[in-house]
């Protein structure tokens, strides 16, 4: 599985995934930063994160999640995300790359669920409390305070 910048080519991969129609998927493409992780179609078991193609043809890839961050004030917001736990944590680590090199906080906002919970805590983020409601669920605010004091 390789990360790399998201495409216009995959707002349909990203619409599908969320729910939400292309274009809206699309326009958040243009609007945010936003990375996906992607494998070669039929590449389970290929080790290696290989950004070269071969002269036999180019692969299919398959979107297996995505992250969308942007930057307000001194904050990087995780505006969506979607994946498996594993790939989730990978793809996290690119906003807090960003926060880290900006001494800025990364922060994140997510629905109640365990689950979920469970890999955004893994991703080094801690319980900064409640967070607003989001179409009438209770929500968890994230964060990851980065600054002059870490190395």
């Amino acid at each position: 599985m390789r990360i790399r910048d998201a495409l216009e080519s995959d707002a349909e991969a990203l619409a599908s995934v969320t729910g939400r129609p292309e274009e809206v998927a699309r326009n958040m493409i243009h609007d945010r930063s936003v990375r996906v992780a992607v494998e070669a179609d039929g590449d389970s078991g290929r080790g290696g994160d290989s950004d070269t193609g071969s002269d036999s043809g180019e692969e299919e890839e398959v979107v297996r999640g995505f992250v969308a961050f942007d930057v307000r004030g001194d904050t990087v917001h995780v505006t969506d995300f979607d994946g498996s736990g594993s790939t989730i944590e990978r793809l996290f680590e690119e906003p807090r790359r960003f926060a880290r090199r900006e001494e800025m906080g990364v922060e994140v906002v997510v629905p109640n669920d365990e689950a979920t919970d469970e890999v955004i805590e893994a991703s080094g983020f801690e319980s900064a409390g409640r967070g607003p409601r989001f179409e009438g669920r209770r929500t968890t605010r994230y964060r990851i305070e980065f600054g002059e004091l870490d190395g």
